[in-house]
């Protein structure tokens, strides 16, 4: 993975954050900039789903559940407003 690339990102708590790969390391920390969190509401909310922009962002490296590059294309020909999901579980601990 290329830095300045763009990445989305599901945390331990079950956040979905999207923006530009600015720096990590080898502990997982990373750095995004112009990051959006995507608030996806389930098929029975009434209220659209939302994009809540954070700017410069920091996420710790035992909150990445998962990173992966997005097809930029494909990302924006989709309205975030339209899209409804169920919610994802947090982590477990024991």
């Amino acid at each position: 993975m290329r830095l300045l690339e763009k990445v989305l990102i599901i945390t331990a708590d079950s956040r979905t954050l999207v923006g530009n790969l600015l720096s990590c390391d080898q502990m997982t920390n990373l750095v995004l900039g112009q990051t959006v969190e995507r608030v996806i509401r389930t098929s029975d909310d009434t209220e659209p789903s939302t994009e809540v922009p954070l700017g410069l962002y920091l996420v710790r490296g035992d909150n990445v559940c998962v990173v992966g590059l997005v097809d930029e294309a494909l990302d924006e020909s989709i309205n975030w407003q339209e899209v409804k999901g169920s919610a994802i579980g947090g982590i477990k601990h024991i």
